[in-house]
């Protein structure tokens, strides 16, 4: 079954709105680095990732939505890809829903079985 750069970002959307550990990990690469955006850590393991994801969806009321109009998505050569943008995170805090915009970069290869290879999330400063 073919998969578009877009698809493989629905499917890490869907698996984080559903606190889908495995689905997630599975998006990944066995080597795949992950700058995210909740932790000043970079991830470069399998282990490293699932207490990650693990911890994050643990978050009460967990979601992530994109902001459409801020998806780019560059071809690298055959089969490799860039993906960049805005999303917002909402998940409660000591009873409160609060939301997190962030920007993202991925490279993803859609030849690999595990097609994100780097993601790089951060929160958007609220001012310069």
């Amino acid at each position: 079954m073919d998969h578009s750069p877009r698809d493989i970002l629905d499917q890490w959307m869907q698996a984080v709105n559903s606190a889908d550990v495995e689905s997630l990990l599975n998006l990944y690469d066995p080597h795949a680095v992950l700058i995210p955006t909740f932790s000043n850590r970079i991830l470069n393991t399998p282990e490293k990732l699932r207490d990650y994801f693990e911890k994050l969806g643990s978050r009460p009321e967990l979601s992530i939505a994109l902001h459409e109009k801020t998806l780019t998505v560059q071809e690298m050569k055959s089969d490799q890809y860039t993906l960049g943008g805005i999303y917002n995170w909402r998940f409660a805090v000591d009873g409160e829903l609060l939301n997190f915009e962030a920007r993202f970069s991925y490279v993803i290869d859609l030849a690999n079985p595990n097609p994100i290879l780097h993601h790089h999330s951060s929160q958007i400063p609220r001012t310069l």
